[in-house]
């Protein structure tokens, strides 16, 4: 038995790109920025971890569409381990592939063009995405 599953709330740190594999689905690559505040020594600390997320079909274009630089998200999904040689030696890398992507609400300083809010009533706030084919998993830029 095993379990993979995370959730996760951040910051895109840039905007998200949009690519589409030979079979024409969508894929959107995301990068968040999350923030761990905890106090050491009587002092408060705050430790920031980036994490690349990536986004499939609908959500995919979804994500493109509303999320900027600095949009906040919350990301429920799985953890994905790439490996691949390179020179001779073994390369590896963890990225999150996103199940749902939740758009959370801008920020009132914001003047842009508003955002959707995190609804269960409205389709286009919880993004469901997910690969559905072997092609999808082993796509690699």
């Amino acid at each position: 038995m095993s379990l993979n599953s995370v959730n996760i709330m951040g910051n895109l740190t840039r905007d998200p790109e949009m690519k589409y594999i030979p079979s024409g689905k969508s894929v959107c690559s995301l990068s968040i920025a999350n923030n761990r505040v905890y106090t050491k020594n009587g002092e408060k600390v705050t430790e920031v971890s980036y994490f690349d997320v990536e986004v499939w079909g609908l959500a995919a274009e979804n994500c493109s569409k509303y999320l900027t630089k600095g949009s906040g998200i919350i990301v429920e999904g799985r953890l994905r381990q790439d490996r691949w040689e390179k020179d001779g030696k073994a390369q590896s890398r963890v990225r999150i592939t996103a199940n749902a992507v939740h758009f959370m609400p801008k920020r009132q300083n914001n003047a842009e063009e508003p955002q959707p809010a995190v609804s269960s009533d409205r389709p286009m706030e919880t993004q469901t995405a997910a690969a559905t084919s072997a092609e999808d998993i082993a796509w690699e830029e």
